[in-house]
């Protein structure tokens, strides 16, 4: 039973968070772990502001304004399982914007069992990324910053472990009209060292994303669209409930469908797949120190569906809001019918407790 749960492990890390592929290894780097991203459906990849969470979705947006702070962030997942993380940024004078983090998704403890139900002791299942970023504007006007991020990733299921290194690349525009476009490759890596002892090398859920936010003039809010999986148009996969025959069950012969229908069926094909790429949302800025942040993931949306139940899987939301020194975050992200998470993260600058 033991090592039964185990191997469940090993494929809930390569297959569980993503319709994807199926063959991925280290998911967990896919979910948002800030509570600010996390209310955006992750769609922050082209936000620029002080944040320092923003580093992690995307290296390019580390910047002198988030030099000295310090973040945490903590997620309730699905069926009782969490994760969180930790970032630092610090600016290196004239050179750039350093940032370090943890990152962490904890599957929590078992009871192991052999085959014949007896005790083995317990056993923990996680998952760790240790990151390193670096961030600097590469031309006069400061309007472009490249970033990129080195993860060093690391599973530990009972005896079964598993080792790599994957890197993100950003480049962000931005301008005083506060309108910001993001490129970000990331994930991009390999895994070193497989679960199993002779096992082939896995590949990392690697992505393409384009994000663009603008704050509207003379409104108080942000219209955010990031548009995933830039390089691979297809994201669709086949659902055993939804199948439907060719054949028509009275005639037991081939249903003719007419031109229309079928131009029909390839426009509505052809906006299901666009749509699985896009996330919208949108934030709301109340007063100086409350925002309100709202927004849909199209592809978690399909992805988390029942056919005869209906709900607003892939609906994000969540607020932040600055007490004293510290800036707190909340966020709901629904993902099925009884399956939701909660994310609280907390933001401060070290340097505004120094006595002046």
């Amino acid at each position: 039973m033991k090592k039964i749960v185990s191997y469940l492990l090993v494929l809930l890390s390569t297959t569980g968070f993503a319709q994807i592929g199926g063959t991925n290894t280290f998911s967990f780097l896919d979910l948002p772990t800030a509570a600010r991203s996390t209310a955006l459906g992750g769609a922050s990849a082209a936000i620029w502001d002080k944040d320092v969470n923003l580093g992690y979705a995307n290296p390019a947006l580390l910047n002198p304004n988030s030099s000295n702070q310090l973040s945490f962030n903590y997620t309730n997942f699905v069926a009782d399982l969490n994760y969180g993380n930790f970032m630092y940024a610090r600016q290196l004078k004239k050179h750039g914007t350093f940032g370090a983090g943890l990152q962490y998704f904890n599957y929590g403890k078992f009871d192991g069992r052999d085959e014949y139900n007896v005790e083995q002791g317990n056993f923990k299942a996680a998952d760790y990324s240790l990151n390193l970023s670096f961030a600097k504007t590469i031309n006069k006007d400061s309007t472009l910053s490249l970033g990129v991020a080195l993860k060093t990733l690391y599973s530990h299921y009972d005896v079964y472990t598993s080792f790599g290194n994957a890197i993100d690349v950003g480049l962000t525009y931005h301008n005083k009209k506060q309108l910001v476009i993001s490129l970000l490759a990331k994930n991009y890596g390999r895994q070193w060292k497989s679960f199993s002892e002779n096992g082939p090398k896995e590949t990392l859920p690697q992505n393409v994303v384009i994000g663009i936010s603008k704050k509207v003039a003379k409104a108080p809010f942000r219209i955010i669209v990031q548009y995933d999986q830039l390089l691979k148009w297809d994201l669709t996969y086949v659902n055993p409930q939804t199948v439907t025959s060719d054949i028509d069950p009275f005639t037991n012969k081939p249903i003719v469908k007419t031109k229309k229908q079928i131009r029909n069926d390839k426009v509505k094909t052809g906006l299901d797949k666009f749509g699985r790429h896009l996330i919208i949302g949108t934030e709301v800025l109340i007063g100086k120190n409350i925002m309100i942040r709202v927004a849909y993931n199209f592809r978690k949306g399909k992805e988390m569906a029942l056919p005869d139940v209906k709900k607003v899987n892939g609906l994000s939301l969540g607020f932040g809001f600055k007490v004293y020194k510290f800036n707190l975050d909340y966020a709901y992200s629904k993902y099925a019918l009884t399956g939701n998470a909660h994310t609280i993260g907390i933001t401060t600058n070290l340097g505004s407790f120094n006595k002046k």
